[in-house]
């Protein structure tokens, strides 16, 4: 079914827009976190939840993407989706208590789970199976750029407006993308038939998914397992989730076909994906917080400084599609960007706070380079041997399990760095006592400057402990960020050698194989 001409380039715009606004919304709510709490009167840690119940509702729609739009239809179900995330963005901005937006980032969540699986399906479909690697790294524009855009794009909008207007500038998108889509996409000529609803197994799968997600998303700030909603959660996400694949494996007409990971292909591919979310999220989460803390930038700035490396990934997107296509093995270029990664990740781990925006240049334009070589090959391996009509259940757990990787990076980078902090500033503390010299003497012109301003001797002095007190926390904050770019470095190299277990063959399966399976 693949499209030709005008026709065809109507189709990607309208997906790959989709796409996009989709996943800047993920982040561009970040920047914006601070002013929602002035203007709604709500704690920093209550907003919090602006961004939790946006990847809650995402990542349960997502495995479902594929049973939903057999039910509905694809076109109808993708339509509708568009014009549900544009009416829950447009009733974002007009909300007027923390309850009002939580709850309709919830639904703009519901929709926008079905915009990121559904559009990579689209595309699969528009394109011939010769030309996918190209249709793998267009979609990767999407998931790539807009994690990356968010911040830049709600620190502008933030600074030159108002929050609102982080979910208006959504409507007349979504509007256009609704239209262009009801208007130009088909349906699929291999559409699985929906029998019975299977409704045990998608109560299973929402209470199972969300439970995970919110032990992901809330787990640091409730200290874990400290505390006694975490406990029950966890407890509830296992066994909600084991019945789940138990449900899906034994039933007659499951909501998430999982048998399509009996493709040894996409199992290990959806493995590889959980990786690329979790050093993808936990990257784009990782740095703002350090530039932001450490080093004093704004919400723009720090958007500006991951620019340059959003704007390499642009342009080697569509050369990596067009290698794949020419017999670029995908191992070789999987292997490459996951050894770019790690380099991109160890660099970061040698800065210091004299660090300026060139500092981060070359290792962001580095990881611009290697995020598209793991990208696109692992996206289009993972649906080579499918059959057509499970194709949509296949991306749909593809990515599924990139949004996870993501929520668990960031889980275990935010606990891991708590950690640190802890453990450096003792370590730092060990150093800094009443009779090491070096203390004394800081302590002195520190004093001295204080007085020359005008403080009393006894203010000069606590002005200089507290002084002390915070430069010995911001080496300590320093220290652990740098950890968390090691262990982010030693996670991407001790996968290097599962990537060689790749079966090596061709990059894209032909039209014959695609339909054999």
């Amino acid at each position: 079914m693949a499209e030709h001409g005008f026709r065809k380039w109507i189709i990607v715009i309208t997906v790959i827009t989709a796409a996009v606004i989709e996943m800047i919304d993920t982040s561009i709510v970040n920047v914006a976190l601070s002013d929602m709490s002035a203007t709604l009167g709500a704690k920093i840690e209550d907003i919090a939840w602006v961004v939790t119940a946006y990847a809650i509702a995402n990542v349960i729609v997502i495995p479902m993407t594929s049973f939903l739009g057999g039910l509905f239809g694809r076109r109808n179900y993708y339509t509708a989706s568009i014009l549900i995330f544009t009416a829950a963005s447009f009733f974002c901005g007009h909300s007027h208590t923390l309850v009002e937006l939580v709850f309709f980032r919830f639904v703009q969540g519901l929709g926008g789970g079905a915009l990121l699986s559904t559009s990579q399906s689209i595309l699969f479909d528009t394109f011939t199976v010769e030309e996918r690697p190209l249709a793998a790294s267009i979609f990767g524009l999407g998931v790539v750029i807009g994690p990356t855009l968010g911040p830049t794009l709600g620190g502008w909008i933030v600074d030159s407006f108002t929050w609102p207007w982080i979910f208006f500038v959504n409507v007349p998108i979504g509007i256009t993308a609704a239209i262009l889509s009801f208007t130009f996409v088909k349906e699929p000529k291999h559409e699985r038939a929906v029998g019975r609803i299977d409704w045990e197994g998608i109560v299973l799968l929402i209470v199972g998914i969300a439970s995970l997600q919110y032990v992901l998303e809330r787990g640091q700030t409730e200290d874990w397992f400290d505390s006694r909603t975490i406990v029950l959660l966890s407890i509830t996400s296992v066994i909600a989730l084991s019945l789940f694949i138990w449900r899906e494996l034994t039933t007659e007409h499951p909501v998430v076909e999982l048998h399509v990971l009996k493709s040894r292909t996409l199992a290990f591919c959806a493995f590889l994906t959980f990786i690329i979310g979790f050093g993808l999220f936990s990257s784009v989460f990782i740095i703002p917080v350090f530039a932001q803390r450490l080093l004093g930038y704004d919400a723009m700035q720090t958007g500006l400084l991951l620019l340059p490396g959003a704007i390499v990934t642009l342009f080697v997107l569509p050369w990596v599609g067009k290698i794949m296509q020419k017999g670029m093995p995908a191992q070789v270029l999987i292997f490459t960007g996951f050894a770019l990664t790690a380099l991109y990740t160890y660099l970061l781990s040698r800065i210091s706070l004299d660090a300026g925006w060139w500092t981060f240049f070359g290792p962001l334009v580095i990881r611009g380079i290697g995020l598209p070589m793991c990208f696109v090959p692992i996206s289009l391996l993972a649906v080579s041997g499918l059959h057509a009509r499970d194709i949509p259940q296949g991306v749909a757990l593809n990515n599924m399990m990139r949004q996870l990787g993501g929520s668990f990076g960031i889980a275990i980078v935010t606990t891991y760095l708590a950690h640190r902090i802890g453990v450096n500033r003792v370590a730092l503390l060990s150093h800094v006592n009443q009779y090491s010299t070096a203390t004394q003497q800081r302590l002195s012109m520190l004093t001295n400057g204080f007085m020359a301003k005008g403080s009393s001797l006894a203010v000069a002095k606590q002005q200089a402990y507290a002084a002390l007190d915070g430069g010995l926390m911001r080496q300590a904050m320093l220290k652990s960020y740098l950890d968390i770019f090691l262990f982010v470095t030693i996670f991407f190299v001790a996968c290097l050698p599962l990537i060689l277990t790749i079966r090596k063959g061709r990059t894209a399966v032909s039209a014959e194989a695609a339909l054999a399976h």
